[in-house]
């Protein structure tokens, strides 16, 4: 309470006080006078506070306050004062509201807000058109019921907004967007969405290119090769000199050879999403099966390769999924010293399933991790032109574990090793 509301609740008791004594002296009656003035006091106050909720309940945006003497009347300023502010102040915002909804009103991209489960509370005009969403009857509604796609509920679900997801429009599937998934607030979601079908028919052509090249390459290249073998097979009949021109080129057939191959496969890992042949894999078997793979390529390097796999059975392809455990386990066979360790486990917890593949290897500069599932990135070419690979083998582990709704993790450091492991989700392993 301030000072000015104490001097007028001081002026206002004294003033009823003098009254009372007044009209005592009068009667003669100074207990009656003091009861009488203190009840017509608690009256006006009474009045006022009437007058007061009345005003309250039925004001204007630009009413004043009803008049009032004393400590009334500066109740009823300071609430006037108090309604004025505010209204200044939701003026105010309403500006910035509706400057912030002009604006995001002419992008061309799509903005959702969903509260903390998901549910839909605001868009802009473009969701309507890349995504069907009509208001007001879809607010309120689980984002999930715009996008029906089992890959949208499973990346909302799983958290892990790293990585854009692409899909197509729930309206046409002509359409091919891009959601990004962003968290504020108490675990709320800012998504934006973007129309990327441009960028999205440019890497079809460019897969259906490096596709059907590859096809056609493949066929000369079988006869090349095939000559190759014939006339190394009858060296001996030609100059001395012809004989180490002849095994280089049946080297490079072979590689290029390799290389179609894995492009190949690449683009038959890029034309679907997820595998055809989705049955329960023993992984331990396959593994198995692998480790005895690389004890044959190591040979006289003498790798110490040890294997420790859980029975616990992978749905997916069994080609696929040996395609890319071959692939890590030789990658470690290639990159460590003679008689360096190759360590393969794969195990089962909470989060899913988990294959990793240590080895004592040379190691990778941390530089190099985040492109080295890129096709064709080399870390060092001189390196890997010597162990024959394609820079296509991390690729595809990359396809094969998103086809199988998996990720890959590289940790490494150089001259002590690397270790590459591969998470798959909990729904991926068969009971």
């Amino acid at each position: 309470m301030n000072q000015d509301w104490r001097g007028s609740i001081v002026r206002g008791l004294l003033m009823v006080i003098a009254a009372c004594l007044l009209l005592g002296l009068l009667t003669g009656e100074y207990a009656w006078a003091l009861v009488l003035g203190l009840a017509c006091y608690l009256g006006w106050t009474l009045v006022q506070l009437s007058k007061l909720q009345r005003w309250l309940r039925e004001r204007g945006p630009e009413e004043p306050p009803p008049d009032a003497h004393g400590l009334w009347g500066e109740v009823f300023d300071g609430v006037y004062q108090m309604q004025r502010q505010e209204q200044r102040t939701r003026t105010r915002l309403q500006g910035i509201i509706d400057r912030a909804q002009e604006s995001t009103a002419a992008l061309r991209d799509a903005i959702l807000l969903l509260d903390s489960d998901g549910n839909l509370e605001w868009w802009n005009p473009a969701a309507e058109r890349l995504l069907g969403l009509k208001d007001p009857h879809d607010t309120g509604h689980p984002v999930s019921n715009v996008v029906r796609h089992p890959a949208f509920k499973d990346y909302f679900e799983a958290g892990r907004y790293q990585e854009p997801l692409e899909l197509p429009s729930p309206v046409t599937q002509q359409l091919q967007l891009q959601y990004h998934f962003t968290r504020f607030g108490n675990s709320e979601h800012l998504v934006l969405v973007r129309d990327v079908t441009r960028l999205h028919q440019l890497e079809q052509l460019r897969k259906d290119f490096v596709a059907n090249v590859s096809h056609e390459l493949r066929t000369p290249l079988t006869v090349i090769a095939g000559y190759l073998e014939t006339l190394l097979e009858n060296q001996d009949q030609f100059s001395p000199r012809w004989g180490r021109a002849l095994q280089q080129m049946d080297q490079q057939a072979g590689r290029m050879q390799h290389l179609l191959s894995d492009l190949l496969l690449l683009a038959k890992l890029e034309a679907t999403s997820y595998p055809a042949h989705n049955q329960p894999v023993a992984i331990d078997q396959l593994l198995a099966a692998i480790r005895a793979d690389a004890v044959a390529l190591s040979g006289e390097q003498g790798h110490r390769i040890t294997l420790d796999a859980e029975p616990v059975p992978l749905k997916g392809s069994e080609s696929e999924l040996r395609s890319a455990f071959s692939n890590l386990v030789f990658n470690a066979i290639k990159y460590t010293p003679a008689g360096g360790e190759v360590r393969i486990r794969w195990w089962a917890d909470d989060q899913g399933g988990h294959l990793s593949v240590q080895d004592t290897g040379i190691g990778i500069e941390s530089k190099h991790l985040p492109r080295l599932t890129e096709r064709f990135y080399r870390v060092d070419s001189s390196r890997a032109s010597s162990t024959g690979g394609t820079g296509l083998g991390l690729a595809i582990v990359k396809h094969v574990l998103l086809r199988h709704r998996g990720r890959l993790d590289i940790t490494s450091t150089p001259g002590q090793g690397s270790v590459f492991i591969c998470h798959f989700q909990s729904s991926q392993l068969a009971p």
